[in-house]
Formats: C-alpha cells, structure tokens, sequence
C-alpha cells in the first residue's frame, strides 16, 4: 500500500468527524503526525524486509518454514478434535498470493473460499502474507504493565473463539526469536477493555482477554481468546507486544526487560461483518468503522507487510471458533519503549493506575526512533 497525500486528506476528513465518533482517548493525532509517523514507520519496514528477505534460502529457515507447516497442521486437527468437528466441513482465507493481489486495492476484498480434503497442508498452512512487524506508536491508551503469563485468556468472556499462533523470526540472525515474552490484549465482544480504570471499561481488577506467553525454541507463542469487538472510531484490532530481557517472576508475571516491537493487527473486513452479525457482537450499538477508515491501519499496512493474520475456520460455523496464526520478522536489537507508556501495572492484588501515565507521549512523538 502507497500513503498519498490522498491519504493524509482522507484522515483529515475522518479526523474532522471527532465530534461524532471518537476513538478511546489518546488515539486521536493530527493529519500530518499521522502521515509523518508513518513514514517513519515504513522506512524501518524496508530495512528489516530486506534484511528478512535475505534469509530465505538458508537451509535453517526452510527447515523452520517445514516444522511450522506440520505445527499448523496438527494444531488444526487437534482443535476439531477436541471441539467434535472432525466429520465437519471447513472455510480457509484466501492464499497469499490473491491476498496481495486485493490488497493492493484495497483490504475489504479477502473474504474466504473452500478448499477441499485433497487441499494439501503446504497450500493450506504454508501460506504466509505477514512479513515484517511494522513499527508505529500506537499501542493504544489501555496497556498494562506486568500481565499475567497464560495462554488462556478468555476468562468469562463471550463470543467467537480464537486460537492465535504467532511465530517471530529475528531479522538480525534469521533464526527464530526464543527469549521473547510477548503480550496480547483486545477489547471484548462489545468494545470494553480490561485491567484499566477508565469510564465504561473493565477496571483495574479485571483481567480478561490479557496475556503474556514466552516464545519456544522456534519463537512460538499461542493464545486461546475471542475474537475482538470495536468500539468508536476503531475497526477490530488485536495488540501485541514483543518484550527483550524480561524475567520471569514466581507469582506468574513479568518484570523488566525493553519493548522490541508494538503493533496492532487486523482483521478481513468480510470475517469482522460475518462476527459482528453474531451474540454478542450484535449488542454493539456504536457504530462500526472500517479498516479503510481507521486511522492506525496506515501504520500497520506496508508493500512489505499485510497486518492481517491467516485464518481458517475450524468447522462450519463461526461457533465452532478460528484458528489464526501469522509469522513475523523483527529487530530484537530495537527499543521502542517510548511507544509503551502504560496505563496501569499488574500485581499481587489486582491492578493499579499509573500514576505518570499521560497521553503528551502518544501525542508528541520523538523526531527519531530506537
């Protein structure tokens, strides 16, 4: 995707509109920060893509690309399994290639096709349209510092269910990324947050939809979730985090460490209006904005990087859940604390405010980056 000054007057338009529909507070910047920032952010991209790119026809990272294949594969069979769908048909996303292909136009056109039981595990599970983590600054107002570590994070939580699989490859040596701790969030069905003390959230002693897993010996993380709500001025999104040097605590949290990566990750538009037509995502009266129309997907979407993760369906129905999974290359060597201010910290107890958390730092970002 190229961002045109068609763009940036495009964000000018939605930005006009903060009257009526707002995102949470400390996600609004100006046209030009936005069009600035991303720039920068593309420009790490290429970098860290052409570094990636490089790696390809080393006999490790083909071996990588095979064990992920047989991964995929088996934790799709061990999810229909335990879910009884085993006998049931399945959807997939389109492959990489027809994903690029629309996505030069523009991200509305995904959507899903059949595949057949003939339909190999390299068509299915090899494809890979996510490249590069692309750097930007926003990881939201609602970051919580020192989450729990658990793959389960659904809690009491309603809605679609959601297997992620993420593998992170480290662009510096081509191997895998295995001393992260990497971090995930969303909102719920219905556009509230977790862990944060803030008017119609969660609040400080809740934690749902929030979680820490370290990556293994190929840089492998999996989170069981729902799939995320919207809420004003925000089109349906998942957060991540990459964490460098944390240490692991006994009380089943995290301490220390730098931010090595931030971003946020999206979903096809015909998977989000095919969710939202469900319970409890129906309840949902604000209105919804598109991927097109949120302003931070210009951060995330790149020539070199599709935020969108792979998906497939593990029955015939949205009930029977999803499993997505995507593989990302990053700069391990990269700090981008600035871009982490965090709203509150997890402890023995529950949560608790950051007392210095403030929005300037989203809002006025550095003229360089780390």
């Amino acid at each position: 995707m190229i961002f045109t000054s068609s763009f940036a007057a495009s964000v000018a338009v939605v930005l006009s509109l903060a009257s009526v529909v707002k995102a949470h507070p400390g996600e609004r910047l100006s046209a030009r920060q936005i069009e600035d920032e991303m720039g920068n952010a593309h420009v790490v991209n290429m970098i860290n893509s052409r570094a990636l790119e490089a790696c390809q026809n080393d006999p490790e990272v083909k071996a990588r690309k095979e064990r992920a294949i047989a991964r995929r594969a088996a934790t799709f069979a061990r999810l229909r399994q335990e879910r009884n769908l085993e006998k049931a048909t399945w959807l997939h996303r389109r492959d990489a290639a027809s994903f690029r292909k629309w996505a030069a136009l523009s991200h509305d056109k995904t959507g899903s096709v059949n595949l057949t039981k003939e339909s190999t595990n390299e068509e299915i599970f090899g494809s890979n349209t996510s490249c590069v983590l692309t750097p930007d600054n926003a990881n939201g107002p609602y970051f919580v510092l020192q989450e729990q570590i658990r793959s389960n994070i659904v809690e009491q939580t309603v809605g679609v269910p959601m297997h992620v699989e993420f593998q992170f490859i480290d662009v510096n040596t081509c191997k895998p990324a295995t001393q992260l701790l990497i971090d995930a969030w969303s909102c719920n069905a219905t556009g509230a947050y977790s862990g944060v003390s803030a008017s119609g959230e969660g609040g400080l002693g809740t934690t749902y939809l929030r979680g820490v897993q370290p990556t293994d010996a190929d840089g492998v993380v999996s989170f069981d979730t729902i799939f995320p709500g919207h809420y004003q001025g925000r089109a349906s999104h998942l957060h991540i985090i990459a964490h460098v040097g944390a240490t692991t605590l006994p009380n089943g949290t995290y301490t220390g460490g730098r931010v090595a990566h931030l971003s946020q990750l999206f979903f096809d538009e015909a998977l989000r209006n095919a969710v939202e037509a469900t319970a409890p995502y129906n309840t949902n009266r604000i209105p919804k904005t598109t991927n097109l129309a949120d302003q931070f997907t210009g951060y995330a979407a790149t020539s070199q990087f599709d935020p969108f993760p792979n998906y497939i369906l593990l029955g015939n129905g949205l009930s029977n859940g999803l499993f997505v999974w995507a593989e990302y290359g990053l700069n391990t060597s990269s700090n981008w604390d600035y871009y982490a201010p965090y709203a509150a910290t997890w402890k023995e107890g529950g949560g608790y405010n950051n007392p210095d958390f403030n929005f300037i730092a989203v809002m006025n970002p550095p003229p360089s980056h780390g």
